[in-house]
């Protein structure tokens, strides 16, 4: 990765999980990654046994909105504490407001004592402290297991100053320490961490501690008795594919959490901007069934309402917070669609059906598979729509591209006074061109033990479509596990442009004891363009979709890891190419061509800038099969021509992944790509 001023340039992502879990490159999951021999035993409880962290740490942390920015301020953390109490944050469990780094001058003082940046700090950190428990809530510090923090500035770090650190922090008033991995000087990790557990311990002080080596030592193995919680990855970036990535490491992890003792798969980037509200959810609702700490990423002095939303949500947070502090545990993941069950202390589980495709998909289980007992029949409660139903056992749902349906599962013997679980569903492609009609088939079908009774359906689309029924959108009664299934008719207006647009699937009945309820499924279409005949450039082409390791996509140049447009020329064993696509592991690029096209061809490897960086490797997918892969490429070797036949898909897909070694500097360069129709 391109140095930058966040930290994210030298944390590595840790390479057996990402090769383990890094699967469905074109919406399918290696079948080694279901196989793999996940741990079946958790550790034994936690030597520290010091009543901290029995639930996930909840909180802020302000390094993902402001890294190193002079925005960073005394100033912005007692707005953030004023924020936890006015919006409720703190009532909802929010407890900690934290410090990263560059909150200390860049040298020690004569006496090897740690200086708050004044410009920053005015006050120092003992007044910042003070402020924030009048509110009734905890600070927490950053610092590094090494002679210098993570920032280029080199804030000085803890090694060999452990046990005067531990004690500046106490008097301070510190709770929470984060100790972070950078400028280590190659000493043992466990050492290191192991002797600010007890430079902390001496202090006499209760601070919940954080272990942030990245994952690169396997702190689940070892830490339990070091630290409260530890970084299972590098650091998180406020994008998809990031998110993505770093869910699908955490996830294997299960067996090594629990009270005191949690798994960090890093903060929470809900409300910074790089994901729609439907990703934040996915995060916020994975990460709580993951039982991760839930640090606040976002500066909430901006945030929206939508953002306050999901971090307020507490039905969403007491599955995190839940006493008995399972970790959620993979039951399937099969192209993309994944069913996520933890079990809670009032022995209901929580489910999670999360969707990483970028089409809506039908996702299913059922209350044996999430380890509930038989019954005649069940409460299911939808977290995010606030709402229960009676479902016959059937756990089910059609979940938006890049959306989780969260819901908690109980035999409770009420079950029968909530209306029928009922699900939608739209089978078709998500793909029409303007002016061709397209064939849709919803289908409403009764996953309850009661009846659903004058049953209605309806499809709605942007102004100007065309949608019409071609069969029946009603029924007078739905017994359990039938459909109601209607054929429609859509066409896009002639000249509508190439992109997404928003329809919606609508469904009313009653229950057996009158209860009106609907039931809504945004969908989204995209209108494509056929590519034209000949040789087409594919950094020219529109594409459908992508997700990208740091930063977007690029055309026609390299990855630049932030903002759009910031890439170099592409470069590959000195050649400079003028087209291409520039990405950064794990990335897909999936472009429409209608079955019109025959082959992509493309030179590939790991760029230039990356110096002796880098490892990744390139394939390309068409309609769902893998047709072309090269196996690792590092930077040492020069480009490598790649080609595939694509005759006849209709969706053709560029993948690139880590190479199994971890996402670091992965710079992935598809020069010269070309389609050729």
């Amino acid at each position: 990765m391109r140095h930058l001023p966040t930290r994210t340039t030298r944390r590595r992502v840790v390479g057996a999980l990402a090769t383990a879990l890094l699967c469905t490159t074109a919406g399918l999951t290696a079948p080694e990654a279901l196989a793999a021999p996940f741990p079946t035993a958790a550790p034994s409880s936690p030597a520290l046994a010091d009543g901290l962290a029995l639930t996930p740490p909840m909180g802020f942390n302000n390094w993902n909105s402001t890294h190193c920015r002079a925005e960073f301020n005394e100033s912005m953390v007692k707005g953030i504490a004023d924020l936890f109490v006015a919006k409720g944050l703190k009532d909802a469990g929010y407890r900690y407001v934290n410090l990263d780094d560059c909150w200390a001058r860049p040298s020690r003082d004569a006496d090897g004592k740690l200086v708050p940046d004044p410009a920053r700090f005015p006050n120092g950190i003992k007044a910042v402290a003070d402020y924030i428990h009048a509110k009734g809530l905890k600070l927490g510090i950053y610092t590094s297991a090494g002679t210098k923090t993570c920032d280029s500035v080199g804030f000085p770090g803890a090694l060999g100053h452990e046990y005067s650190d531990a004690r500046q922090f106490a008097d301070w008033g510190v709770d929470y320490l984060k100790y972070d991995n950078c400028n280590n000087q190659g000493v043992d990790a466990k050492q290191r961490y192991t002797t600010m557990r007890d430079a902390l311990k001496a202090t006499g002080r209760p601070i919940v501690y954080s272990l942030c080596e990245w994952g690169e030592n396997k702190p689940w193995e070892w830490a339990s008795d070091v630290g409260h919680l530890w970084r299972t990855t590098g650091d998180i970036n406020d994008s998809w594919g990031s998110m993505l990535s770093i869910l699908k490491q955490n996830l294997p992890l299960a067996p090594y959490a629990g009270p005191g003792h949690w798994n960090d798969p890093d903060m929470l980037e809900v409300g910074n901007g790089g994901m729609t509200d439907t990703e934040y959810r996915s995060h916020f609702s994975m990460w709580s069934v993951m039982a991760a700490p839930l640090l606040i990423g976002s500066d909430l002095r901006k945030a929206s309402p939508a953002t306050f939303d999901i971090l307020d949500n507490k039905a969403v947070i007491a599955v995190d917070q839940d006493p008995l502090g399972k970790q959620g545990t993979v039951l399937s993941s099969e192209g993309g669609r994944w069913v996520v069950a933890k079990e809670m202390k009032d022995g209901s589980r929580t489910v999670a059906l999360f969707n990483e495709s970028g089409s809506a998909q039908h996702i299913a289980t059922t209350a044996a598979a999430v380890g509930l007992p038989a019954a005649h029949g069940y409460t299911l409660r939808d977290l995010w729509q606030h709402r229960s139903y009676n479902t016959a056992g059937a756990i089910s749902a059609t979940v938006p591209a890049h959306g989780t349906v969260l819901v908690r599962v109980s035999t409770d013997r009420h079950w029968a006074k909530n209306p029928p679980a009922v699900e939608l569903g739209l089978d078709s492609s998500p793909l029409v061109e303007a002016a061709k009609p397209v064939a849709l088939t919803s289908a409403v079908t009764d996953l309850g033990r009661t009846p659903a009774r004058r049953v209605s359906v309806a499809l709605s689309g942007p102004t100007g479509w065309e949608v019409a029924a071609a069969s029946p959108t009603t029924a007078g009664t739905l017994r359990t596990g039938h459909s109601l299934r209607t054929k429609w008719r859509v066409t896009a207006p002639e000249g509508t442009a190439a992109g997404s647009y928003d329809l919606t699937l609508k469904a009313t009945y009653r229950s057996p004891t009158g209860i009106r309820t609907g039931s809504v499924l945004p969908l989204t279409m995209s209108v494509v363009v056929a590519p034209p005949s000949g040789d087409s450039y594919l950094g020219d082409l529109p594409w459908l979709s992508t997700t990208n390791g740091f930063g977007p996509v690029e055309r026609n140049t390299s990855n630049g890891e932030s903002a759009a447009g910031d890439g170099h020329p592409i470069t590959l064993g000195g050649v400079v190419y003028a087209k291409g696509l520039g990405a950064h592991a794990p990335s897909a690029v999936e472009y429409y061509t209608g079955t019109r096209c025959r082959t992509v061809t493309a030179d590939v490897g790991v760029d230039d800038e990356k110096g002796a960086n880098g490892t990744v490797a390139f394939e390309i997918w068409a309609d769902g099969k893998k047709v072309a892969s090269t196996g690792v490429l590092t930077n040492a070797m020069p480009a490598q021509p790649v080609s595939a036949d694509v005759t006849g898909a209709q969706v053709v897909r560029l993948v690139v992944t880590d190479g199994g070694d971890g996402v670091d500097s992965d710079h992935a360069d598809w020069a010269n790509a070309r389609l050729t129709c």
